[in-house]
Protein backbone atom coordinates (compact mmCIF):
# COMPACT_ATOMS: atom_id res chain seq x y z
CA UNK A 1 0.00 0.00 0.00
CA UNK A 2 1.36 3.45 -0.91
CA UNK A 3 1.50 6.24 1.63
CA UNK A 4 1.63 10.01 1.23
CA UNK A 5 2.67 12.72 3.69
CA UNK A 6 1.62 16.33 3.13
CA UNK A 7 3.67 18.87 5.08
CA UNK A 8 3.11 22.64 5.01
CA UNK A 9 5.59 25.20 6.37
CA UNK A 10 4.24 28.54 7.63
CA UNK A 11 6.25 31.62 8.50
CA UNK A 12 6.01 35.40 8.37
CA UNK A 13 8.88 37.72 9.37
CA UNK A 14 8.58 40.95 11.32
CA UNK A 15 9.41 43.52 8.65
CA UNK A 16 11.83 46.33 9.45
CA UNK A 17 10.76 49.92 8.93
CA UNK A 18 13.06 52.35 7.09
CA UNK A 19 15.37 52.69 10.08
CA UNK A 20 17.89 55.44 9.30
CA UNK A 21 21.28 56.35 10.74
CA UNK A 22 19.62 59.26 12.55
CA UNK A 23 17.23 56.87 14.33
CA UNK A 24 20.11 55.06 16.06
CA UNK A 25 19.99 55.75 19.79
CA UNK A 26 16.76 57.69 19.39
CA UNK A 27 14.08 55.27 18.12
CA UNK A 28 13.83 51.99 20.10
CA UNK A 29 11.37 50.37 17.66
CA UNK A 30 12.69 48.68 14.52
CA UNK A 31 9.62 47.03 13.05
CA UNK A 32 6.94 48.22 10.68
CA UNK A 33 3.89 47.11 12.67
CA UNK A 34 1.49 48.41 10.04
CA UNK A 35 3.17 46.39 7.30
CA UNK A 36 3.28 43.30 9.51
CA UNK A 37 -0.43 43.52 10.17
CA UNK A 38 -1.46 44.36 6.61
CA UNK A 39 0.54 41.48 5.17
CA UNK A 40 -0.84 39.07 7.77
CA UNK A 41 -4.34 40.25 6.89
CA UNK A 42 -3.60 39.70 3.21
CA UNK A 43 -2.14 36.22 3.54
CA UNK A 44 -4.84 35.23 6.04
CA UNK A 45 -7.55 36.22 3.58
CA UNK A 46 -5.81 34.73 0.56
CA UNK A 47 -4.40 31.56 2.11
CA UNK A 48 -4.70 30.69 5.79
CA UNK A 49 -8.45 30.97 6.31
CA UNK A 50 -9.60 29.42 2.99
CA UNK A 51 -7.00 26.65 3.19
CA UNK A 52 -7.83 25.85 6.81
CA UNK A 53 -11.50 25.64 5.83
CA UNK A 54 -10.65 23.25 2.99
CA UNK A 55 -8.56 21.03 5.27
CA UNK A 56 -11.32 20.99 7.89
CA UNK A 57 -13.87 20.08 5.22
CA UNK A 58 -11.72 17.14 4.14
CA UNK A 59 -11.25 16.02 7.75
CA UNK A 60 -15.01 16.11 8.29
CA UNK A 61 -15.62 14.26 5.03
CA UNK A 62 -12.82 11.68 5.22
CA UNK A 63 -12.26 11.36 8.96
CA UNK A 64 -9.08 9.58 10.03
CA UNK A 65 -8.23 8.79 6.41
CA UNK A 66 -6.94 12.34 5.92
CA UNK A 67 -3.94 13.82 7.76
CA UNK A 68 -1.47 16.68 7.24
CA UNK A 69 1.54 18.21 8.98
CA UNK A 70 2.21 21.86 9.82
CA UNK A 71 5.25 23.73 11.07
CA UNK A 72 4.50 27.30 12.17
CA UNK A 73 7.30 29.66 13.18
CA UNK A 74 7.18 31.39 16.54
CA UNK A 75 7.21 34.79 14.84
CA UNK A 76 4.04 33.93 12.92
CA UNK A 77 2.33 32.55 16.00
CA UNK A 78 3.14 35.79 17.81
CA UNK A 79 1.77 37.87 14.95
CA UNK A 80 -1.48 35.87 14.97
CA UNK A 81 -1.74 36.26 18.74
CA UNK A 82 -1.28 40.01 18.39
CA UNK A 83 -3.32 40.78 15.26
CA UNK A 84 -5.42 37.82 14.13
CA UNK A 85 -6.62 35.64 16.96
CA UNK A 86 -9.35 34.34 14.66
CA UNK A 87 -6.74 32.87 12.33
CA UNK A 88 -4.85 31.30 15.22
CA UNK A 89 -8.11 29.76 16.47
CA UNK A 90 -8.65 28.15 13.07
CA UNK A 91 -5.27 26.39 13.42
CA UNK A 92 -6.08 25.38 17.00
CA UNK A 93 -9.37 23.87 15.79
CA UNK A 94 -7.44 21.83 13.22
CA UNK A 95 -5.08 20.66 15.96
CA UNK A 96 -8.03 19.50 18.07
CA UNK A 97 -9.15 17.08 15.33
CA UNK A 98 -6.13 14.87 15.99
CA UNK A 99 -5.50 14.72 12.24
CA UNK A 100 -2.86 17.46 12.11
CA UNK A 101 0.70 16.99 13.33
CA UNK A 102 2.96 19.91 14.26
CA UNK A 103 6.62 19.78 13.29
CA UNK A 104 9.47 21.45 15.20
CA UNK A 105 11.69 24.24 13.90
CA UNK A 106 13.69 27.23 15.16
CA UNK A 107 11.38 29.68 16.92
CA UNK A 108 12.56 32.71 14.96
CA UNK A 109 13.04 30.92 11.62
CA UNK A 110 16.73 31.66 12.00
CA UNK A 111 20.11 30.51 10.71
CA UNK A 112 21.26 29.85 14.28
CA UNK A 113 22.22 26.27 13.39
CA UNK A 114 25.05 27.67 11.23
CA UNK A 115 26.33 30.22 13.73
CA UNK A 116 25.59 29.20 17.31
CA UNK A 117 24.88 25.72 18.75
CA UNK A 118 23.64 27.20 22.02
CA UNK A 119 21.29 29.67 20.34
CA UNK A 120 20.01 26.96 18.01
CA UNK A 121 19.17 24.73 20.95
CA UNK A 122 17.49 27.61 22.82
CA UNK A 123 15.27 28.42 19.85
CA UNK A 124 14.33 24.80 19.14
CA UNK A 125 13.30 24.25 22.77
CA UNK A 126 11.41 27.56 22.80
CA UNK A 127 9.48 26.50 19.69
CA UNK A 128 8.65 23.11 21.22
CA UNK A 129 7.30 24.83 24.33
CA UNK A 130 5.22 27.27 22.26
CA UNK A 131 3.82 24.50 20.08
CA UNK A 132 2.74 22.53 23.13
CA UNK A 133 1.26 25.64 24.76
CA UNK A 134 -0.76 26.72 21.70
CA UNK A 135 -1.54 23.49 19.86
CA UNK A 136 -1.24 20.86 22.57
CA UNK A 137 1.55 18.91 20.88
CA UNK A 138 5.26 18.39 21.51
CA UNK A 139 6.95 17.99 18.11
CA UNK A 140 8.86 14.75 17.53
CA UNK A 141 9.97 15.51 13.95
CA UNK A 142 12.15 18.50 13.10
CA UNK A 143 12.48 20.72 10.03
CA UNK A 144 15.25 23.31 10.03
CA UNK A 145 14.94 26.81 8.55
CA UNK A 146 15.01 26.55 4.75
CA UNK A 147 15.16 22.77 5.28
CA UNK A 148 18.89 23.22 5.94
CA UNK A 149 20.28 19.75 6.57
CA UNK A 150 23.52 17.80 6.91
CA UNK A 151 24.87 14.88 8.94
CA UNK A 152 25.75 17.15 11.85
CA UNK A 153 22.24 18.65 11.93
CA UNK A 154 20.69 15.19 12.17
CA UNK A 155 22.98 14.26 15.06
CA UNK A 156 22.33 17.54 16.85
CA UNK A 157 18.53 17.31 16.78
CA UNK A 158 18.73 13.64 17.77
CA UNK A 159 20.27 14.86 21.04
CA UNK A 160 17.22 17.11 21.46
CA UNK A 161 15.01 13.98 21.47
CA UNK A 162 13.62 14.22 17.93
CA UNK A 163 12.99 10.91 16.17
CA UNK A 164 12.74 12.31 12.64
CA UNK A 165 14.24 15.16 10.60
CA UNK A 166 13.21 16.53 7.20
CA UNK A 167 15.56 17.20 4.29
CA UNK A 168 15.50 18.09 0.62
CA UNK A 169 15.89 15.02 -1.58
CA UNK A 170 18.72 15.87 -3.99
CA UNK A 171 19.62 13.59 -6.88
CA UNK A 172 23.36 14.21 -6.65
CA UNK A 173 23.40 12.67 -3.17
CA UNK A 174 20.90 9.91 -3.89
CA UNK A 175 22.85 8.52 -6.88
CA UNK A 176 19.82 6.94 -8.47
CA UNK A 177 18.09 5.97 -5.22
CA UNK A 178 14.47 6.96 -4.57
CA UNK A 179 13.22 9.92 -2.56
CA UNK A 180 10.47 7.64 -1.32
CA UNK A 181 12.22 5.80 1.52
CA UNK A 182 13.46 6.59 5.00
CA UNK A 183 17.16 7.31 5.25
CA UNK A 184 19.54 8.12 8.08
CA UNK A 185 22.74 10.08 8.57
CA UNK A 186 25.89 7.97 9.02
CA UNK A 187 26.60 9.35 12.50
CA UNK A 188 23.29 8.84 14.38
CA UNK A 189 21.79 6.17 16.59
CA UNK A 190 18.08 6.25 15.84
CA UNK A 191 16.86 9.47 14.19
CA UNK A 192 15.43 8.95 10.69
CA UNK A 193 15.55 11.32 7.72
CA UNK A 194 12.47 12.03 5.61
CA UNK A 195 13.23 13.31 2.12
CA UNK A 196 11.02 15.69 0.20
CA UNK A 197 10.01 14.37 -3.21
CA UNK A 198 11.27 17.45 -5.00
CA UNK A 199 9.81 16.70 -8.42
CA UNK A 200 6.24 16.10 -7.31
CA UNK A 201 6.29 18.95 -4.80
CA UNK A 202 7.56 21.31 -7.52
CA UNK A 203 4.81 20.19 -9.86
CA UNK A 204 2.47 22.09 -7.52
CA UNK A 205 4.64 24.95 -6.25
CA UNK A 206 6.45 25.77 -9.51
CA UNK A 207 4.32 24.46 -12.36
CA UNK A 208 0.66 24.54 -11.36
CA UNK A 209 0.12 28.05 -12.71
CA UNK A 210 2.42 27.77 -15.75
CA UNK A 211 0.45 27.51 -19.02
CA UNK A 212 3.69 26.64 -20.85
CA UNK A 213 4.22 23.51 -18.76
CA UNK A 214 3.72 20.38 -20.82
CA UNK A 215 1.37 18.90 -18.16
CA UNK A 216 -0.72 22.05 -17.74
CA UNK A 217 -3.40 22.08 -16.39
CA UNK A 218 -2.69 19.95 -13.35
CA UNK A 219 -5.77 18.20 -11.96
CA UNK A 220 -6.28 16.29 -8.73
CA UNK A 221 -6.84 13.07 -10.67
CA UNK A 222 -3.65 13.49 -12.72
CA UNK A 223 -1.55 14.24 -9.65
CA UNK A 224 -3.04 11.32 -7.71
CA UNK A 225 -2.22 9.05 -10.63
CA UNK A 226 1.41 10.22 -10.61
CA UNK A 227 1.73 9.48 -6.89
CA UNK A 228 0.16 6.06 -7.35
CA UNK A 229 2.84 5.23 -9.92
CA UNK A 230 5.75 6.18 -7.65
CA UNK A 231 7.86 3.32 -6.34
CA UNK A 232 8.88 3.22 -2.69
CA UNK A 233 7.33 3.24 0.77
CA UNK A 234 5.76 6.70 0.66
CA UNK A 235 5.75 10.06 -1.11
CA UNK A 236 6.57 13.24 0.84
CA UNK A 237 5.00 16.41 -0.56
CA UNK A 238 6.56 19.33 1.32
CA UNK A 239 5.43 22.88 0.44
CA UNK A 240 5.09 26.42 1.84
CA UNK A 241 1.47 26.83 2.90
CA UNK A 242 1.42 30.27 1.27
CA UNK A 243 1.65 28.49 -2.10
CA UNK A 244 -2.12 28.16 -1.91
CA UNK A 245 -3.93 31.42 -2.58
CA UNK A 246 -1.02 33.76 -1.89
CA UNK A 247 1.69 32.74 -4.37
CA UNK A 248 -0.74 30.90 -6.64
CA UNK A 249 -3.95 32.91 -6.66
CA UNK A 250 -7.46 31.51 -6.26
CA UNK A 251 -8.58 32.10 -9.90
CA UNK A 252 -5.98 29.52 -11.01
CA UNK A 253 -8.12 26.74 -9.53
CA UNK A 254 -5.58 25.89 -6.82
CA UNK A 255 -8.24 25.62 -4.10
CA UNK A 256 -10.39 23.23 -6.11
CA UNK A 257 -7.27 21.17 -6.75
CA UNK A 258 -6.37 20.82 -3.06
CA UNK A 259 -10.02 20.26 -2.07
CA UNK A 260 -10.38 17.32 -4.45
CA UNK A 261 -6.90 15.83 -4.11
CA UNK A 262 -7.40 13.84 -0.86
CA UNK A 263 -10.37 11.90 -2.21
CA UNK A 264 -8.57 11.33 -5.51
CA UNK A 265 -5.60 9.85 -3.63
CA UNK A 266 -7.73 7.70 -1.34
CA UNK A 267 -9.67 6.34 -4.34
CA UNK A 268 -6.35 4.98 -5.65
CA UNK A 269 -5.64 3.14 -2.41
CA UNK A 270 -3.18 5.72 -1.11
CA UNK A 271 -3.03 6.22 2.67
CA UNK A 272 -2.30 9.55 4.35
CA UNK A 273 0.39 9.43 7.03
CA UNK A 274 1.92 12.05 9.29
CA UNK A 275 5.69 12.43 9.45
CA UNK A 276 5.91 10.78 12.87
CA UNK A 277 3.82 7.84 11.67
CA UNK A 278 6.24 7.27 8.79
CA UNK A 279 9.16 7.38 11.21
CA UNK A 280 7.44 4.90 13.56
CA UNK A 281 6.18 2.49 10.91
CA UNK A 282 8.83 2.42 8.18
CA UNK A 283 12.32 0.96 8.16
CA UNK A 284 15.43 2.87 7.13
CA UNK A 285 16.60 1.75 3.69
CA UNK A 286 19.99 3.44 3.36
CA UNK A 287 22.38 6.24 4.36
CA UNK A 288 21.86 9.85 3.20
CA UNK A 289 25.38 11.17 3.62
CA UNK A 290 25.50 15.01 3.53
CA UNK A 291 28.73 16.59 4.78
CA UNK A 292 28.03 20.22 3.87
CA UNK A 293 24.64 21.87 4.52
CA UNK A 294 22.00 21.68 1.81
CA UNK A 295 18.62 23.46 1.71
CA UNK A 296 15.46 23.73 -0.34
CA UNK A 297 16.10 27.38 -1.22
CA UNK A 298 16.84 28.56 -4.78
CA UNK A 299 18.25 26.51 -7.62
CA UNK A 300 21.58 25.80 -5.91
CA UNK A 301 19.99 24.14 -2.85
CA UNK A 302 22.77 25.34 -0.55
CA UNK A 303 23.30 28.29 1.82
CA UNK A 304 24.01 30.86 -0.89
CA UNK A 305 20.52 32.35 -0.70
CA UNK A 306 21.43 33.80 2.70
CA UNK A 307 25.24 33.90 2.77
CA UNK A 308 26.73 34.74 -0.62
CA UNK A 309 27.51 38.47 -0.73
CA UNK A 310 29.42 40.79 1.61
CA UNK A 311 26.28 42.49 2.94
CA UNK A 312 24.83 39.16 4.06
CA UNK A 313 27.98 37.84 5.68
CA UNK A 314 28.79 41.10 7.45
CA UNK A 315 25.26 41.40 8.83
CA UNK A 316 25.21 37.80 10.04
CA UNK A 317 28.59 37.93 11.74
CA UNK A 318 27.83 41.21 13.50
CA UNK A 319 24.47 39.82 14.64
CA UNK A 320 25.92 36.70 16.23
CA UNK A 321 28.92 38.56 17.63
CA UNK A 322 26.41 40.21 19.97
CA UNK A 323 25.08 36.90 21.31
CA UNK A 324 27.09 36.69 24.53
CA UNK A 325 26.43 40.32 25.44
CA UNK A 326 22.70 40.01 24.73
CA UNK A 327 22.12 36.71 26.53
CA UNK A 328 24.18 37.80 29.55
CA UNK A 329 22.04 40.92 29.90
CA UNK A 330 19.16 38.76 31.18
CA UNK A 331 16.89 41.42 29.69
CA UNK A 332 14.03 39.49 28.09
CA UNK A 333 12.96 42.38 25.87
CA UNK A 334 16.48 42.88 24.58
CA UNK A 335 16.93 39.14 23.98
CA UNK A 336 13.63 38.98 22.10
CA UNK A 337 14.53 41.99 19.94
CA UNK A 338 17.91 40.44 19.06
CA UNK A 339 16.28 37.08 18.41
CA UNK A 340 13.78 38.55 15.96
CA UNK A 341 16.66 40.12 14.02
CA UNK A 342 17.91 36.57 13.42
CA UNK A 343 14.97 35.84 11.10
CA UNK A 344 16.47 34.44 7.90
CA UNK A 345 14.23 36.50 5.63
CA UNK A 346 16.33 39.62 6.15
CA UNK A 347 19.43 37.95 4.76
CA UNK A 348 17.45 36.49 1.87
CA UNK A 349 16.23 40.00 1.02
CA UNK A 350 19.89 41.11 0.97
CA UNK A 351 20.66 38.57 -1.75
CA UNK A 352 21.91 39.93 -5.06
CA UNK A 353 21.21 36.79 -7.05
CA UNK A 354 19.73 37.33 -10.49
CA UNK A 355 17.50 35.53 -12.96
CA UNK A 356 14.88 33.15 -11.50
CA UNK A 357 16.27 33.16 -7.95
CA UNK A 358 16.41 36.95 -7.92
CA UNK A 359 12.87 37.19 -9.21
CA UNK A 360 11.67 35.08 -6.27
CA UNK A 361 13.48 37.34 -3.79
CA UNK A 362 12.16 40.50 -5.41
CA UNK A 363 8.61 39.14 -5.27
CA UNK A 364 8.85 38.44 -1.54
CA UNK A 365 10.88 41.44 -0.38
CA UNK A 366 9.15 44.61 0.87
CA UNK A 367 12.33 46.67 0.31
CA UNK A 368 13.27 48.65 -2.82
CA UNK A 369 16.56 46.75 -3.12
CA UNK A 370 18.87 44.43 -1.17
CA UNK A 371 20.94 47.46 -0.21
CA UNK A 372 18.03 49.20 1.57
CA UNK A 373 17.33 46.05 3.56
CA UNK A 374 21.00 45.89 4.58
CA UNK A 375 21.07 49.55 5.66
CA UNK A 376 17.89 49.30 7.76
CA UNK A 377 19.10 46.07 9.33
CA UNK A 378 22.57 47.32 10.21
CA UNK A 379 21.18 50.53 11.67
CA UNK A 380 18.75 48.59 13.84
CA UNK A 381 21.56 46.27 14.91
CA UNK A 382 23.74 49.26 15.84
CA UNK A 383 20.95 50.62 18.02
CA UNK A 384 20.56 47.23 19.69
CA UNK A 385 24.31 47.11 20.36
CA UNK A 386 24.08 50.51 22.08
CA UNK A 387 21.27 49.16 24.28
CA UNK A 388 23.45 46.18 25.18
CA UNK A 389 26.36 48.36 26.21
CA UNK A 390 24.07 50.42 28.45
CA UNK A 391 23.05 47.32 30.42
CA UNK A 392 24.44 47.17 33.96
CA UNK A 393 27.32 44.75 34.41
CA UNK A 394 26.30 41.90 36.72
CA UNK A 395 29.04 41.02 39.19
Amino acid sequence: MKNVCFYFSLHQPNQLKPYSFFDIGDDPFYENDGLNRSFLDEVSSNCYLPMNAILMENIHRLGKKFKVCFSISGTLIEQMEMYRSDVLRSFVELAKTGQVEFIGQTYYHSLSYIFSPSEFERQVKKHMTKTEEVFGQIPTVFRNTGMIYCNDLAARVEKLRFKGVMAEGLDQYLSGRSYNHLYEAPNVWHIKTLLKNYKLSADITHHFNDPNWVEYPLTAEKFANWISQEKGDFVNIFMPYETFGQHIKAPSGIFDFILNLPQALISKGITFKTASELVDEMEVKDIYDIHEPISWRDSEKDLSAWMRNTMQTEALHKLYDLEEMVINSNDEQLIHAWSKLQTSDYFYYMSTKTFDDGATRDYLSPYPSPYECYIYFMNALSDLEIKCKKQPVLV
